[in-house]
């Protein structure tokens, strides 16, 4: 008598499973009613006070947002992802439906304005972690990379439609209108995120009994122990730091040297959007690159020098397909970390190492922008965008030159 065995059935691919497509779903209504939340916050604050206020009022949240990030960390790996997830977006749906009430009713000052910045900062430092550690807990690990391109066109698509969505509100309702649409927005995602069924991960939820502080030492530790993923730190922070601050600084000056006013703005934002969102797309439907680690370090190199390239480019259609290329590698080589970070990692320690990572992007590569502009106004864009693209060619030449990293792989 012969016995046959079966070969298990291959994982459904991601963009198939309609576990991860409730994941994607909630994400991008997360995503938008962001979009739509900032751009009222910025409507509403410039409309109540003056420009150095509203200034104000849009940092308020960073503060919070870095102070707190590593502790948001902490809390996601104890209490569990989707705990915190939905926590954070019932908070935030809560906190801006209850703005949007008050100025239907009322014309509140700055203050309030203030005060729901800062929850968001709160709640941001909770919410950049869990949502970073959620992934592997909903997709199988092969699947993981597939998943990083899928969140990357979510978060194309809420930036590109959010803004209109919140500017076509505004015009018909005013601010509260369309402080009221980010509110439901963010509780659109509350169900669908209920609805997720997790994957066990072993370790992942075993109880703590040390203090969080504790935690949080023992996740810097295995960070720092770790061949990967200790290195990729250093990545991340080198290309945000390289990439951020001519991004969000240096284009408006260079637009308005060049004459290209506002909408040159707009068509290399564009371009760059493109650029990134077909990233993400091809990495959604691979579901895998070969040579991960070694894509990532070319891409960051030849990406660095298409930033260098932006501020000798005098004519605006040029710009437009320089910032595309610049686009299709940064989201490229981004979306790998992304992948790396998520594939490389323990479970039970995801959320600290997404922390961190979160931390470098978001909490410390924003420092730059004080000192891009300052730099650009003594010295002009073109020796600022050649130094910022140093910094991201040595982001590359890092990578490459760390065998651990080079040699990182996705698995298959």
């Amino acid at each position: 008598m012969t016995m046959t065995t079966t070969a298990p059935a291959p994982a459904r691919p991601a963009h198939r499973d309609l576990n991860v497509l409730r994941w994607l779903g909630a994400f991008t209504a997360s995503t938008l009613g962001d979009s739509v939340y900032y751009l009222a916050l910025s409507w509403t604050a410039v409309s109540g006070g003056t420009p150095a206020q509203a200034g104000l009022v849009m940092a308020v949240s960073a503060v919070p947002r870095a102070l707190l990030m590593l502790g948001g960390g902490v809390v996601a790996d104890r209490l569990g992802p989707r705990r915190v997830v939905i926590a954070s977006d019932t908070v935030r749906a809560l906190v801006v439906l209850g703005l949007a009430a008050t100025l239907f009713l009322a014309s509140p000052g700055l203050w309030v304005l203030a005060a729901v910045a800062l929850v968001f900062g709160v709640v941001d430092a909770l919410f950049l972690p869990a949502v970073g550690a959620l992934p592997p807990r909903i997709a199988e690990r092969d699947q993981l990379a597939r998943v990083q391109g899928m969140r990357g066109l979510a978060y194309r698509s809420g930036a590109v439609l959010g803004a209109p969505l919140g500017g076509l509100a505004v015009a018909l309702g005013g601010p509260a209108t369309a402080f009221g649409v980010a509110g439901l927005l963010f509780a659109l995602s509350l169900p669908l995120l209920s609805a997720l069924r997790l994957r066990p991960l072993p370790g992942a939820d075993e109880a703590r009994d040390g203090t969080a502080l504790r935690d949080l030492a023992d996740g810097l530790r295995y960070l720092r122990g770790h061949r990967v993923l200790g290195p990729l730190m250093i990545v991340v922070l080198l290309s945000d730091l390289g990439f951020v601050g001519p991004l969000n600084v240096g284009l408006a000056v260079l637009s308005e040297q060049r004459g290209w006013g506002a909408s040159g703005i707009g068509w290399i934002l564009a371009g760059f959007g493109t650029g990134a969102g077909a990233a993400s797309l091809l990495l959604t439907v691979r579901g895998r690159v070969p040579r991960a680690g070694a894509v990532s370090g070319w891409t960051m190199t030849v990406g660095a020098v298409s930033i260098g390239a932006l501020a000798f480019t005098p004519y605006l259609p040029v710009a437009a397909a320089v910032a595309l290329a610049v686009g299709l590698l940064a989201g490229l080589s981004g979306a790998l970390v992304n992948a790396l970070v998520q594939t490389e990692c323990d479970p039970a320690y995801l959320g600290r190492v997404t922390a961190v990572s979160s931390l470098a992007s978001l909490g410390i590569a924003p420092l730059s922008f004080p000192v891009t502009g300052a730099a650009i106004g003594l010295w002009g864009p073109g020796p600022v965008f050649a130094v910022s693209a140093s910094i991201c060619a040595l982001a590359g030449v890092y990578t490459l030159a760390v065998p651990a990293l080079r040699r990182a792989e996705l698995p298959r």
